[in-house]
């Protein structure tokens, strides 16, 4: 196949992508403002956060509240269409997320009109079949949202009754009467308006009810633990088509070009979703927000692109993390905190720790589900339902993955029942051998696998279906608050590997991993999203890379973390624990001063912020419905004791100096890595240049697009960068700009992927190439540069470069093919991004004006 047929078959592929936060203070036409700037980045296609009609407040989108219209605090359709009007005008693309899953359960309700309808009208409402709603419930929907307890509420005459002007669908404003509860507003059925207060509330079809119900009794399947986001049976022909109908319209009008598919696992069929939407925008690009776990691959008949990159992330990082610092690490982290445990061991206490309290209602559901089947069944009738549950909470914390797909009906899959029964073997391990558990975990596996058991010919049964998908849709919220956002918390071992789809044990990925995993994209799924920063991510980009260097030297850390103890010993209370320490001091080195970045350090306030969070997350001591305010105040002096402590910031600075090339190296290595591999690069907003930024909300901050814009047109102009952060915006510019103007060596399978030799493990390299021609691209970069400065430098280190002439369009600097001197090449640059200007055997190539060549 020619290259300009390939270009033209993958010309709906973005060549990258660049993620903007949209809401009330960045709006669509903020972002059309952008445009130019984006272009002259290089930028492919403008990726946006949801933008249909959130719930009051938002900052994020995924919390929809009417898929009909365009949200009017990023300005509306209207100004969704000149973002997208500017995007196509420079050449560039519009990529949207979309939220399948769920919608919110706003204040008040009314704002979701579909929610509202289906609580005042119950099984009246057109939509009343939109919700995933336990039919077996009394009242339909339980709605926690209560202070106190119910009868105690109704006793201080906190609820109250009224009549007001509740917004439509259609714009318009109707008298109802509703029940009013401190800012909340609950519809009323027709009929029971004329009834005393406490049997009006009896004849609703909601259960208005105390918050601290939801864990035990919620009857509705939500957005993991999230009771304001209910999940929608997108499922359902008649829902996918109202849900999708405004984004199909206007991608059918040209003003979208592509998705990202926000919790597709949540779904009870991914794989017929994706089917469905394909077939709906006839194959534009689309991923699937699926973090795949160790080797885990998408499976192979979802229709999509690929992922959202978190399989790419967790490698790219650990190319630049040395695996024998994972000892001394873990020696200093059991030395603080007396935990001897594996992180597995802590991961399944977490998993336990959420499915007895946060996740219950979810544990009880399926319980009931299945112990019902069995009481049905007369060869399985002696099953009890305490054993079900027992066994059911054993295999939901031994699964090792987010999900396993099993579609009722259809045969299941050897992978995914491989999937299912290795977490049945290591349930059994914690279950025992006692006869009557062992025989029901059988049963519960051959249920969840949609396998025959019990009574003959009842596989095909609506319950045992239910089973088969509500088992599936359970594991990721089990897995989820388990995982990332409880165990991650705990073990603070290395925080730069508790990240999204990453494994805290593994500290470390070689090169030759890298490169089978760059091939293997290319083979499956070449047009896959890469990304080493989203709003999800723990940490950006550039803190997990300043970490990187801890694994170099842990002798080391762990020296700088007896000072920082003994600096702020005077503040450092009887509740501190050593992980709350641990992460308090890896975030502050991390966030400290970066000389060359123009990154200020954190402030009191974001630190803070994330403390709290961190601590709450953890669970360990504090929640976020049970606060220890003693521990939490502890925690924080000492974290605002440090920030203000003159010695702490003498040894933080210095340890900065001490470490900045490898610091340099890392930051640029890893990005150079992400944007010339196999994919679709993203890039998260700032995060062209160094980004300083914790989990959400912090990386939700306003972004300066108008200082990076300035200085790149400084560079562009001929200064050079000053600093890293300028090195870092230089390199994104440039490796998007050869993927706009070469998109033949980037896009589809013909573009192909080259590992090249060097004679050091601190060197990776790689080329790029079109099906069997030469290599045209080769990416270089530094790997372990601390370790390599002790070892006192390159030496007589080299790279095998492909014969020719070459340019390093970073530096500018020329070199001839063959075996290149690494010292020579990186006595700059700690990478070098190569271009061919020519071979021997032929003229070198006229260079248009404004290409890399």
């Amino acid at each position: 196949m020619s290259t300009e047929s390939t270009v033209s078959a993958d010309a709906n592929v973005p060549t990258s992508t660049y993620r903007l936060q949209l809401h009330a203070g960045f709006t669509a036409d903020d972002a059309a403002g952008l445009v130019p700037y984006l272009a002259r980045l290089g930028v492919g296609h403008v990726f946006c956060s949801p933008v249909l009609q959130a719930a009051p407040g938002s900052t994020h989108g995924y919390d929809v509240v009417d898929h009909s219209r365009i949200s009017a605090e990023i300005g509306g359709e209207a100004a969704l269409r000149r973002l997208a009007a500017a995007a196509h005008a420079h050449g560039m693309g519009l990529i949207v997320d979309v939220v399948p899953n769920h919608m919110a359960f706003p204040t008040p309700i009314w704002h979701n009109h579909a929610l509202w309808s289906v609580l005042r009208d119950g099984p009246g409402s057109p939509y009343a079949d939109w919700f995933d709603i336990d039919p077996s419930a009394e009242r339909s929907m339980l709605v926690p949202v209560l202070g106190r307890p119910i009868g105690a509420v109704l006793a201080d005459g906190e609820l109250t009754t009224g009549v007001e002007n509740v917004p439509q669908a259609d714009g318009s404003t109707a008298e109802e009467t509703v029940v009013r509860y401190a800012d909340h507003r609950l519809p009323v059925a027709a009929g029971t308006e004329h009834l005393g207060l406490a049997d009006l509330l009896d004849r609703q079809w909601y259960r208005l009810a105390y918050w601290k119900v939801a864990d035990d009794e919620l009857n509705y399947r939500r957005f993991f633990d999230v009771d304001t986001l209910a999940a929608l049976r997108v499922e359902l022909p008649h829902v996918f088509e109202a849900s999708h109908a405004t984004l199909l319209r206007l991608q059918g009008e040209g003003v979208i070009d592509g998705y990202r598919i926000d919790h597709p696992d949540g779904l009870a069929d991914p794989r017929g979703y994706l089917h469905d939407l394909e077939r709906a925008t006839g194959g534009a690009w689309t991923v699937v927000e699926k973090i795949l776990e160790g080797d885990e691959r998408l499976p192979g008949d979802f229709a999509c692109a690929g992922t959202t990159g978190y399989d790419a992330l967790w490698r790219v990082g650990g190319l630049f993390q040395d695996p024998h610092g994972a000892l001394g690490l873990t020696h200093l982290w059991q030395r603080r905190t007396g935990d001897l445990r594996p992180f597995s061991e802590i991961a399944e206490e977490s998993a336990e720790h959420v499915i007895s309290t946060s996740l219950w209602a979810e544990l009880e559901r399926l319980t009931a589900l299945i112990h019902h089947i069995c009481l049905e069944d007369i060869r399985l009738r002696d099953t009890t339902r305490r054993t079900v549950q027992k066994v059911m909470r054993a295999l939901l914390v031994a699964m090792d993955r987010y999900r396993a797909y099993i579609v009722p009906g259809e045969p299941t899959p050897g992978a995914e029942r491989t999937v299912i029964e290795q977490a049945a073997a290591r349930a059994r391990l914690v279950l025992g051998d006692d006869e009557d558990v062992v025989t029901a975990l059988e049963t519960v596996v051959a249920l969840v696998c949609g396998d025959e058991v019990g009574s003959a010919g009842r596989t095909d049964s609506a319950e045992r279906a239910e089973v088969v998908i509500r088992f599936a849709q359970t594991c990721g919220p089990v897995h989820a608050k388990g995982l990332e956002d409880t165990a991650f918390y705990r073990y603070t071992r290395f925080v730069a590997a508790t990240e999204v789809g990453a494994d805290p044990e593994r500290i470390g990925v070689e090169p030759d991993e890298l490169h089978d995993h760059a091939l293997t994209m290319l083979r499956t799924r070449p047009d896959t999203m890469t990304t080493l920063s989203t709003h999800d991510t723990k940490r950006s980009e550039d803190v997990r890379a300043r970490l990187a260097v801890l694994t170099e030297d842990p002798l080391d850390w762990a020296l700088l973390v007896q000072d920082l103890d003994r600096a702020t010993a005077q503040a450092r209370g009887d509740r501190i624990d050593g992980a709350i320490e641990l992460l308090l001091w890896q975030t502050l080195a991390a966030c400290w001063n970066l000389p060359g970045a123009d990154v200020p350090r954190i402030s009191a306030e974001r630190l803070e912020a994330y403390l709290l969070k961190a601590m709450r997350e953890a669970k360990t001591h504090t929640t976020w419905t049970d606060q220890d305010l003693e521990y939490e105040r502890q925690v924080l002096g000492l974290g605002r004791a440090a920030l203000a402590s003159a010695e702490v910031d003498s040894l933080l600075s210095d340890w900065t100096r001490r470490s900045l090339p490898a610091q340099r190296a890392t930051i640029l290595g890893q990005k150079l890595v992400q944007l010339i591999m196999p994919g679709v690069p993203d890039v998260y907003q700032g995060n062209e240049s160094v980004d300083l930024s914790l989990v959400d909300p912090d990386n939700r901050r306003a972004v300066d697009h108008a200082a990076h814009a300035d200085r790149l047109t400084r560079m562009i102009d001929g200064a050079g960068p000053d600093g890293i952060g300028d090195e870092k915006l230089w390199l994104t510019h440039r490796a998007l700009s050869l993927r706009q103007e070469r998109p033949e060596l980037f896009r589809g399978r013909t573009a192909t992927y080259h590992p090249l030799a060097t004679t050091t493990s601190h060197a990776v390299a790689f080329g790029r190439a079109v099906g069997e021609g030469p290599v045209e691209v080769a990416a270089v970069a530094t790997r372990l540069a601390h370790g390599l400065a002790q070892r006192g430098g390159w030496g007589d280190s080299h790279l095998a470069l492909p014969s020719g002439r070459w340019r390093d369009v970073l530096s500018g600097a020329g070199t001839d093919g063959g075996m290149v001197s690494l010292h020579r090449l990186l006595s700059h640059w700690p990478v070098a991004l190569l271009v061919c200007e020519g071979r021997d055997d032929e003229a070198a190539p006229t260079a248009e004006p404004g290409t890399l060549r």
